[in-house]
């Protein structure tokens, strides 16, 4: 038997995960790490940290597994997306990592739009300056950190600096490649206009790749330090959500992943490079050759569920909160949810939006909150299902959800409901590894291509399909809409009187 592995490297651990020809997992392994905060705003890491966690992961998927390296025929990659790794001229590491969810380049941002114009940098890259993307990272470092600037040869993406370690090559997906907001998203590689306008030296960048693309070879120390066989073929992968997209089918236009995590994604694919207007969806290259991708972020998803068990109802467990709620009515006689909790990012960019509850009552019971709760989140994914129809993805079909809130067979109404939608959940617990490990399968020469993989690997369970309550949200979610526009004034105002 032959095997694939896809390893995933997150902000929080780095996953391993074996699977063999059929896409059955023969085993996962896991290592954790933290990052810090050494100030307000900040995020960083050390990227060692990915390279050890992934080599201890490998490592175990085989020692569980009984697989000799030598079964393994490809190497697929996936990671936390827009994070910064700067290395000099011999390869080391320059300063932590700055990840994804840092916030301190507000500034560069700004920057980036006088340099290049925001509608300008929408059109070519697909989206707007936000501080959550590469580039503004590299500027923030330019402007603040001169020493080390001055000493930067080469800019890689997490996952990319596992690739270096593995292979001793440098090279990026080009799905992770556009969420630098650096990528001409048409022509799906660097765009030399951005990197002319923002005066940052091409050769920092490596060369792109599409997904199943062979990006190197492993090493001898490599393969010592994992288990794997020198030689061992190591594939482009894809950003995390570009290789959870490939997990769950979302390759044609029409499917739609959703993942309803932390935080809450939904993706679709498109046929051809297309951007929404005002830069309020991410607009990416997707991790298979000629397909793009829409993606709407909603920044606390299920935490917004977490935080009410963990505020209001501490110890107890998700499942019976979910279910207690569906026994309320729909529309929680007439309680909205505003799930803002850590700002938001589609379709409202604002990280002082702040959540509440809205049309509280002495009737409303816990049952009442909690099923508002799960109706808010449906309803802020929704916004992103909306701009998506809006930017020309009319024809959303069918949606195919994972994550952990996946569980509640009564969230999953909702979610049917409120997106007037087939939802179909997904059975693949590692959405991202299992992509990577995919598009490792295709560079394998397993499969054609990442659709026929797909097709092949894919397990779905039954759909919850829309009820009469679609009716029901229709109009609730009218209203919903028009609470963040007449409170975000006041939003704004409490945030700045918030203590620290």
């Amino acid at each position: 038997m032959n095997y694939v592995i896809g390893i995933d490297s997150s902000t929080t651990a780095t996953k391993a995960q074996l699977v063999d020809e059929s896409g059955d997992v023969a085993a996962v392994a896991s290592s954790e790490y933290s990052y810090e905060t050494p100030q307000p705003l900040w995020s960083e890491q050390e990227p060692e940290l990915w390279w050890n966690a992934a080599t201890a992961s490998v490592s175990a998927v085989l020692a569980e597994s009984g697989v000799p390296g030598s079964a393994v025929k490809a190497i697929g990659l996936t990671g936390q997306m827009h994070g910064l790794v700067l290395l000099d001229d011999r390869g080391e590491v320059l300063r932590p990592s700055i990840l994804w969810n840092d916030q301190r380049t507000a500034a560069e941002c700004d920057e980036m739009r006088q340099r290049i114009g925001r509608q300008r940098l929408i059109r070519i890259t697909g989206n707007d300056a936000l501080t959550g993307f590469t580039a503004p990272k590299i500027l923030w470092v330019r402007n603040n950190e001169p020493e080390v600037f001055r000493r930067v040869a080469h800019v890689l993406l997490p996952k990319d600096y596992v690739r270096y370690r593995l292979t001793d090559q440098y090279a990026v997906d080009r799905a992770g490649g556009a969420g630098t907001i650096l990528f001409d998203l048409a022509r799906r590689t660097w765009s030399q206009e951005i990197l002319a306008g923002l005066d940052l030296d091409p050769a920092f960048f490596p060369p792109t790749f599409e997904g199943h693309e062979t990006t190197g070879l492993v090493t001898a120390n490599a393969a010592e330090a994992t288990g794997l066989a020198p030689g061992t073929p190591v594939v482009a992968g894809a950003g995390d959500q570009g290789a959870n997209g490939v997990a769950v089918g979302a390759i044609d236009p029409g499917v739609v992943g959703l993942s309803l995590g932390t935080s809450g994604v939904v993706f679709t694919a498109t046929s051809r490079p297309a951007v929404e207007p005002e830069g309020r969806l991410h607009a990416f290259c997707h991790g298979v050759p000629d397909r793009w991708h829409f993606m709407g972020v909603m920044l606390s998803a299920a935490g917004s569920f977490r935080w009410f068990r963990d505020a209001l109802a501490p110890g107890e467990d998700f499942g019976t909160l979910a279910t207690a709620a569906g026994t309320v009515a729909a529309g929680s006689d007439g309680l909205l949810f505003l799930p803002y909790l850590t700002g938001e990012r589609t379709s409202h960019p604002d990280p002082l939006a702040r959540g509440g509850f809205v049309g509280l009552t002495v009737r409303h019971k816990r049952d009442h909150l909690t099923r508002a709760v799960l109706e808010g989140v449906a309803f802020g994914l929704r916004d992103s299902f909306e701009l998506i129809r809006n930017a020309g993805s009319a024809d959303l079909a069918e949606v195919r959800v994972s994550g952990g809130g996946t569980r509640s067979p009564e969230w999953r109404q909702i979610l049917a409901d409120v997106l007037d939608a087939e939802v179909r959940t997904v059975a693949t617990a590692e959405g991202a590894a299992q992509g990577a490990a995919l598009l490792a399968a295709v560079g394998a020469g397993w499969f054609a291509d990442a659709a026929t993989a797909s097709a092949e690997w894919l397990r779905l369970d039954s759909p919850t399909t829309p009820g009469p309550d679609s009716a029901v949200y229709e109009k609730l979610y009218s209203d919903y809409s028009a609470l963040y526009p007449a409170l975000k004034d006041t939003m704004h105002s409490l945030s700045a009187s918030a203590g620290p």
